[in-house]
């Protein structure tokens, strides 16, 4: 009897030794307000990644590319374009394909992911003055318009805009 007893505390004991399961740490889903063409998050390049594909491009040619970064800027008339932060001192332009949708005119500074078609474009002085008064500015910013401009551009086909 006294070894049945001593084996069942001795039992007891080894399982409440177990281990303890490791615990793995959830990933947390980001959620986003989808704009355009269903697109997925996944495989977006960094905003540096981009600009380099940028950098590689040379006029007309066009990449279809999926990237991920901070709206900079919106339209605030309807929400029909907006730039996009590429790093400190470079943006893309970003219009939307078939002008068929729009992004909240509130967007500027959310995180966002575009996909679609990248693309250097010559912008006209009468375009940038559209997109400058457009964009809010003062006709003394307008005024200084005055050469037409090579930009990153992107026409989007899918948004995600972070909530």
């Amino acid at each position: 009897m006294k070894n049945i007893f001593i084996l069942s505390c001795s039992l007891l004991i080894l399982v409440s030794c177990k281990k303890e399961e490791e615990v793995k740490p959830v990933a947390q889903e980001i959620a986003y307000e989808s704009f355009g063409a269903k697109i997925g998050a996944e495989d977006a390049l960094s905003s540096q990644e981009m600009l380099e594909k940028y950098k590689s491009l040379k006029s007309g040619d066009t990449i279809d590319v999926k990237f991920k970064t901070v709206i900079n800027e919106v339209c605030k008339k309807k929400g029909c374009w907006m730039t996009m932060e590429l790093s400190s001192d470079q943006e893309a332009f970003v219009k939307f394909k078939d002008y068929a949708f729009f992004v909240p005119k509130n967007a500027d500074r959310s995180e966002a992911i575009v996909s679609g078609k990248a693309f250097m474009d010559s912008i006209s002085v009468n375009d940038l003055r559209h997109f400058a008064k457009d964009g809010g500015k003062t006709e003394a910013e307008i005024a200084q318009i005055t050469k037409p401009e090579v930009k990153f551009s992107f026409q989007a086909d899918g948004v995600l805009i972070q909530k």
